[in-house]
């Protein structure tokens, strides 16, 4: 199976990383955090946009005295 070195290199820094505290996820947030706030950019989490549910699509009028073929 071809392997994409992208891909490799992101996984192989990723690991290295989690590796630093013991693959603890709760040790790596903390560190993430940590770095957050040592950046200096503005953190902004916005509020979730309701997404309103389409219309739903109405029956074509039907055509007076247009009847459908039987079968």
């Amino acid at each position: 199976m071809w392997k994409d070195p992208v891909v490799e290199e992101v996984r192989t820094i990723r690991d290295a990383y989690a590796k630093q505290f013991n693959y603890n996820l709760e040790a790596i947030y903390r560190d993430l955090k940590e770095q957050e706030a040592k950046s200096g950019w503005e953190v902004v989490s916005l509020p979730p946009k309701r997404i309103e549910p389409e219309e739903r699509a109405k029956p074509a009028p039907e055509s007076e005295g247009a009847a459908l073929p039987s079968r």
